[in-house]
């Protein structure tokens, strides 16, 4: 089987990820009429299907703004934040100051959604598909990425807490020191996991996102087995 292709302008850390192999054949298939489409199993057509969505959601969110400039991956407020008063209601108050807090998290997104990448990429390569048809036949355009959100739980949460963690102690953002220090009883790690469980939605969101544009249009990735899996000949 053929790797999967390369994404143009991808971050060269996901150059080193993200790639298919190593897939068992069971139940082999073939596509009848068309020699040039190679023998594969449903299951693979699932693994080549959520590896291009997760390479292609990746390259997406590892690009400057990658998360603040998706509408389905933007990270909210933290509810711990946006609940408090006092210096919490005045630096809140301001759409101004909300932005800025909103994009700085955003920002640090980027480096726990690095972290993560490779964690996904090793789920789907060892991951068991036990209804494949189910998942390829699925009205919903969504189906295999909520399967492979369900079988990871919060593991990505838990690899991204760190990143949080780090990224909100050496701030350069003001706003964000600011935030920490108006935060009673609430601790740095409090607010890294709120991030990380709000980074792991958002990740899958964007991975659900380009799994339904390809069950849309199949023909456009030029993949003989996502073609052949989805009835195009």
């Amino acid at each position: 089987m053929s790797q999967l292709s390369q994404t143009p302008n991808r971050p060269s850390s996901l150059n080193r990820r993200a790639m298919l192999g190593g897939i068992s054949s069971v139940a082999v298939l073939s596509i009848a009429g068309c020699a040039t489409f190679p023998a594969f199993t449903l299951e693979d057509a699932v693994r080549r299907l959520l590896f291009l969505s997760t390479d292609r959601a990746f390259a997406r969110l590892l690009q400057p703004g990658g998360f603040w400039d998706s509408q389905v991956a933007r990270l909210a407020l933290p509810e711990v934040i946006g609940n408090r008063g006092g210096i919490m209601q005045r630096i809140l108050t301001g759409p101004i100051f909300r932005d800025r807090l909103q994009r700085a998290f955003n920002d640090m997104a980027y480096e726990a959604a690095d972290r993560a990448a490779p964690a996904v990429t090793d789920a789907v390569r060892t991951i068991g598909i036990r209804n494949a048809v189910a998942l390829l036949r699925s009205s919903d355009p969504m189906a295999a990425t909520s399967f492979l959100h369900q079988e990871m739980g919060t593991s990505l949460v838990e690899i991204m807490v760190p990143e949080f963690g780090d990224a909100l102690r050496v701030s350069r953002e003001p706003l964000v020191g600011e935030v920490l220090s108006a935060l009673t009883g609430v601790d740095v790690g409090g607010i890294a996991n709120s991030l990380a469980f709000e980074a792991d939605n958002a990740i899958f969101r964007a991975i659900g996102r380009e799994e339904a544009a390809i069950r849309a249009d199949p023909g456009a990735t030029n993949d003989p087995v996502l073609m052949g899996a989805f009835g195009i000949k």
